[in-house]
């Protein structure tokens, strides 16, 4: 089983040598952090020599502000140019809690200090921010002033408790979303690190989870986005997708495999009446596969979701989900983006869901009769006008969701293959950002993918119809000093600038540099570069308005 493991493996290397000539593809620009601080074209911006854990965790482009969180501090730092009027919130964790998070022998540098997880707007003046205070969660309200200009930045509030908005421990992902004052969480809430849950809490309604220790809804998850999505016209039909990946035992009970996994939930659900009292009652899953097909039909998986980034459009079900994976194989190292279309995704949840039968409990599209309303269906939306709460569901309902959570169908990306696939190279891509581009000949889509060594790369993809091989690395940038693998990346169209974190800090990168790929016409042309086109006297950036 093995050996034909490696020889799929060897075949698909070779395949993907051969499409791309190389495995690994060269930029055609390299930029130091010292070359790319000359171009004038990058802003820095960090609060201390020794690292801090940064994260980019809100961008407020009516604001001009983004917000950052990192070991202690919460920054507000200007759009525009980070480095200018920057502000500072000092916010450690008390000394009894460092004391005895140390007692507990937790780590004192990467454990033991307030570590910003959580930064929400919560509304027009204040934001909601939460830490994980030396493995004891707390949240306050920060007032940032009704305009930028007013430099406000303070604490307004006391510390709150925060467990079931950030996890304990801080290298355990927290995912939240906030939406009319209530908090959308996906996390760790207890210090142990053994109860996954989504939970909405800082709310006027009653706080609502995941079915506790039920591996069927989260097994062992490691949560990396959430994102509210509208599902047709009525707003009552909007859901939250839960991004994560899971950790999933086999029919054996011996060996366990990674899965990646969409999630999503009503925001109006407030649990069931007899059943899920305070348990979600429109919870659905559905894996998400990012694979590579042999000749002979075998998947290869690129199986560990690490970040995605929503595309979106005027029309929310054309919106594009990008996504990056890794591999969990000991035999190769990889990276890979897949590109979901939302009409997908949506048609896995509306189709057949998973059911166990048999002596090995293989899963089988359920059979028997689904009950109305449909599970998963919000309350008061276009499919149920007359029932407008989840308490008001019927007990058949509830009982099925409870027992069957997980879609049959997985989802699977354009064209079933990934966008862009990277096999031996000497890096692995963290994070993504997407921009679309108006250039002279047309629509492209410029993919900004962080990797753990550090750098950025500006990949555009050729309109080749989402193929395989139409893609160009037009830029490499080191955009921090050391290697730090990248921890956020946010983009502003707007702006036309990138926002990129990683324990050493944040870089502000304009989305261009045009005159770096030479003086003449035939360089800048062939750079092929949506964002530049050549004026007559120099390479510069294009605007679809102008005359060229």
């Amino acid at each position: 089983m093995a050996f034909l493991a490696l020889h799929v493996l060897i075949g698909i290397f070779i395949y993907f040598s051969s499409v791309k000539g190389s495995s690994q593809p060269q930029a055609r620009v390299f930029l130091t952090f010292n070359e790319l601080q000359e171009t004038k074209t990058s802003e820095y911006h960090r609060i201390s020599h020794s690292p801090l854990d940064y994260r980019i965790l809100l961008m407020d482009e009516d604001q001009d502000r983004i917000y950052v969180g990192s070991k202690d501090h919460i920054l507000s730092l200007n759009i525009n140019n980070i480095s200018q009027d920057p502000l500072n919130i000092f916010w450690p964790a008390s000394a009894n809690k460092v004391e005895e998070c140390k007692m507990a022998g937790k780590d004192p540098t990467h454990g033991c200090g307030n570590f910003v997880r959580v930064i929400q707007s919560y509304n027009r003046t204040h934001l909601y921010v939460c830490g994980s205070g030396a493995f004891s969660p707390v949240c306050v309200y920060v007032n940032r002033g009704r305009r930028s200009e007013e430099q406000i930045f303070k604490i307004d509030s006391k510390c709150e408790s925060g467990k079931g908005r950030c996890s304990f421990n801080p290298n355990v992902n927290t995912v939240s979303v906030m939406i009319n004052e209530e908090l959308f969480s996906g996390m760790y809430i207890d210090f142990m690190g053994t109860d996954a849950a989504i939970f909405r809490s800082l709310t006027r309604r009653n706080a609502v989870r995941t079915d506790q220790h039920n591996s069927k809804w989260l097994s062992e998850p490691i949560f990396v986005d959430a994102h509210v999505i509208p599902d047709g016209t009525d707003p009552n039909d909007a859901k939250i997708y839960f991004f994560f990946k899971e950790r999933l035992t086999d029919n054996s009970g011996s060996t366990k495999q990674i899965h990646s996994m969409i999630a999503r939930i009503c925001p109006n659900d407030t649990g069931g009446q007899r059943s899920l009292v305070n348990k979600w009652t429109t919870f659905l899953k559905a894996r998400l596969v990012c694979s590579v097909m042999d000749e002979d039909g075998t998947e290869t998986y690129f199986d560990e979701l690490e970040d995605v980034f929503l595309l979106e459009t005027d029309n929310p079900r054309t919106t594009l989900v990008y996504g990056i994976f890794s591999t969990s194989s000991s035999i190769f190292k990889g990276s890979a983006v897949c590109v979901y279309h939302l009409s997908d995704i949506q048609t896995v949840f509306n189709g057949p869901f998973a059911h166990k039968e048999g002596p090995n409990h293989q899963l089988i599209p359920y059979q028997g009769r689904i009950p109305y309303p449909r599970p998963g269906t919000c309350p008061g939306g276009a499919f149920t006008p007359n029932m407008r709460t989840t308490k008001e569901f019927p007990d058949d309902v509830v009982t099925f969701i409870r027992n069957h959570p997980l879609m049959f169908n997985p989802i699977y990306p354009i064209h079933k293959r990934p966008l862009i696939i990277r096999i031996g190279a000497d890096y692995k891509y963290t994070k993504i950002a997407v921009d679309r581009v108006n250039a002279a000949d047309g629509r492209y889509h410029v993919l900004f993918l962080g990797t753990d060594q550090g750098t950025v790369q500006k990949v555009v993809v050729l309109p080749t119809n989402f193929s395989a091989s139409g893609e160009l690395i037009l830029e490499e940038l080191e955009v921090f000093q050391s290697n730090s693998p990248i921890t956020t990346m946010k983009i502003s169209s707007k702006k036309q600038q990138l926002y990129v974190s990683s324990d050493e800090g944040v870089t502000q990168v304009s989305l261009h540099r045009c005159h770096i790929y030479g003086s003449a016409c035939a360089d800048c042309c062939l750079a092929r570069d949506p964002y530049c086109a050549w004026d007559g006297s120099s390479c510069s950036r294009f605007y679809p308005t102008g005359k060229r």
